[in-house]
């Protein structure tokens, strides 16, 4: 890391912020790209994953409980569970104003095999930092969304 300062300071950028944000988009690109590549296994996207994974944690779960879990906004959410009802993922279950939704048996079936699969390509690329180090990072970065969120 200290050559990675000492280049980027040469073009004149001195923040060790900003420096930590380069470096923790670069990191994240990655992580994305090669979960994008693994997820490619099962038909799905980044996004899909994430719906079925939030939703088979929290089956009943309303559409804008979906959208403010995913940081996204309600459109985005409706076209991403169009789609996976349309595969058989999921089912929309009217209540009152709301939508709830549920994994189909088929969803679920994928949901088991996927998020552990998932999970386990995860721990694998972060595996080359120690669990010691992974706790602290996890810190930091909760730290800081906290801090973001208040602002």
């Amino acid at each position: 890391m200290v050559e990675d300062v000492e280049s980027v300071g040469q073009r004149g950028v001195r923040s060790h912020g900003l420096l930590a944000w380069l470096r923790l988009l670069a990191v994240f690109q990655k992580v994305d790209q090669l979960s994008a590549e693994h997820l490619r296994a099962w038909d799905l996207s980044v996004a899909q994953f994430d719906v079925l994974a939030q939703v088979g944690s929290a089956e009943g779960c309303t559409q804008g409980d979906l959208a403010k879990a995913l940081r996204v906004t309600k459109g985005n959410v409706c076209q991403l569970l169009d789609r996976m009802e349309r595969d058989g993922l999921l089912r929309r279950q009217q209540e009152g104003r709301a939508n709830r939704l549920f994994l189909t048996e088929r969803g679920r079936r994928l949901h088991d095999q996927v998020v552990p699969a998932h999970e386990a390509l995860i721990n694998r690329l972060f595996s080359t930092i120690t669990r010691d180090k992974q706790i602290l990072l996890l810190g930091v970065l909760r730290t800081l969304d906290r801090s973001l969120s208040q602002s």
